[in-house]
């Protein structure tokens, strides 16, 4: 029988991890380390320093999918070196592409959805800025046949995700945000004509406001803009951020006219790795008709021996999110996605109700009519702490609840937010309602005098 003997230098995988040279010094953070390091240890030493994150699961301030189905993870490995953007190598990928444009924009209604243009994203974000690029495009296009100056657009909105005010910035258009007035949440009719002018390239609308999970009343506003056009002559269409709503509105408030139904609402956009359930980095933007994205904007790429248009920021980026978003409409079709969404809402008014019931806290908005969440504020009397305390309180049991000051002209109301998604079982949000109880009670036994808790993130 052969001796063997164990080389102590050697670090292969006989080698205990933890008894490695790359265990046994600092990780590097400023310079490439000179040698290498076997696989199993770089992974588990950098998987240790991953556990110092928050549970995903117990984020409740983020609208992005935190559970999947292991499926999901399979197609996602499967599809690790599918590039997208790429579709001469990958037809098949482009091809799925395509089918999912063309289900959402049935799914929204869209007059001939098999003919009609959308594209897939990075997300909500990227697929607004598009939706705000092909306005800006219209617009000057018909006031340079016009003979007009085009120098000066601008876009009206409420209270809007950060994505509108960076598109502002960054292709040169003025953003007309208007404050919310008395207990408004959102934009409403009446402020239309104050904001909107023959510079104005488009209304944002917004399914689902950040701050608050409320819906914008899409048709209402519709409403408003045919009548200033028929006073003002002013045709000034609507685009619908409906980064979480998209996915919600057509499945359990099938009776809101919010989509493609009004003959207004030229483009819109949603997260599929938000209530669409796919895993993140997937966004959509979909038009009403070809005719709504300007040419200008599209570049055309070789596609199984045609071309292919293509209108995006970005460039290279995995497809696995894509082939995971057309999995989810196969895998669960519209029953499954009105069961899913339909159990959020329950447990999401479920939880309203309940905190109704705490003393503290006045509700915002209680999980009815719009997205599956709750948002609340304190009541005016001094309690000894502010809701950044809570938030600190509760983060002590890994929960994740943003808390923030409402937006313009609202500063003073500090919210907090609970979104209820895919996973969050009632069982779990009643272990949350428990550990908010025990927090609520610590902190009016031992108010904090000199808080310096913050605000939490909460675009998520």
């Amino acid at each position: 029988m052969p001796i063997h003997k164990v080389d102590l230098n050697d670090q292969s995988t006989l080698r205990d991890i933890y008894t490695t040279d790359a265990s046994e010094n600092s990780l590097p953070k400023y310079r490439l380390p000179d040698g290498g390091s076997e696989p199993h240890a770089a992974y588990s030493l950098v998987r240790d320093e991953l556990l110092l994150d928050g549970n995903a699961r117990q984020n409740l301030a983020t609208f992005c999918t935190t559970w999947v189905e292991d499926e999901v993870k399979q197609l996602m490995t499967d599809s690790v070196d599918k590039n997208m953007i790429d579709k001469d190598e990958y037809p098949q990928t482009a091809e799925i592409e395509n089918r999912c444009v063309h289900i959402l924009a049935d799914l929204w209604h869209a007059e001939k959805s098999w003919e009609t243009i959308g594209c897939s994203t990075t997300g909500s974000s990227e697929a607004a800025m598009l939706g705000g690029l092909a306005f800006k495009w219209k617009w000057r296009a018909r006031r340079e046949a016009e003979g007009k100056d085009t120098s000066k657009p601008n876009i009206v909105t409420g209270p809007v995700q950060i994505c509108w005010k960076k598109f502002a910035r960054y292709f040169d258009v003025e953003i007309r945000e208007v404050p919310l007035k008395g207990n408004a949440l959102g934009l409403q009719p009446e402020d239309l004509r104050e904001y909107c002018d023959e510079n104005t390239i488009g209304v944002v609308a917004t399914l689902g406001v950040t701050f608050t999970g409320i819906y914008e009343p899409v048709e209402a506003l519709a409403r408003e803009l045919d009548a200033m056009e028929r006073d003002l002559g002013l045709d000034i269409p609507i685009h619908v951020d409906a980064a979480s709503g998209g996915f919600i509105a057509p499945f359990i408030q099938e009776d809101l006219v919010w989509d493609f139904k009004i003959e207004r609402v030229r483009s819109i956009n949603a997260s599929g790795h938000k209530y669409g359930l796919a895993p993140l980095g997937v966004g959509w933007v979909i038009w009403a008709s070809k005719e709504d994205l300007p040419e200008d904007l599209i570049f055309y790429v070789d596609y199984l021996g045609g071309n292919m248009p293509t209108f995006a920021l970005n460039f290279s980026r995995p497809g696995g999110e894509i082939i995971a978003q057309y999995y989810n409409f196969l895998r669960l079709g519209r029953e499954g996605y009105t069961a899913i969404q339909q159990a959020c809402s329950d447990t999401a008014q479920w939880l309203g109700k309940e905190l109704a019931k705490i003393g503290p806290f006045e509700m915002v908005y209680d999980g009815h009519g719009g997205l599956p969440a709750v948002a609340y504020k304190l009541t005016d009397e001094d309690h000894g702490f502010t809701l950044y305390d809570l938030s600190e309180r509760v983060r002590m049991r890994g929960w994740q609840i943003a808390s923030y000051p409402l937006p313009s002209d609202r500063q003073d109301t500090v919210v907090q937010r609970i979104l209820i998604r895919h996973g969050v079982s009632r069982d779990l949000a009643k272990l949350l309602l428990d550990d908010m109880k025990r927090a609520l009670d610590h902190l009016s036994k031992n108010p904090i005098v000199h808080s310096t808790a913050k605000p939490g993130f909460h675009h998520g």
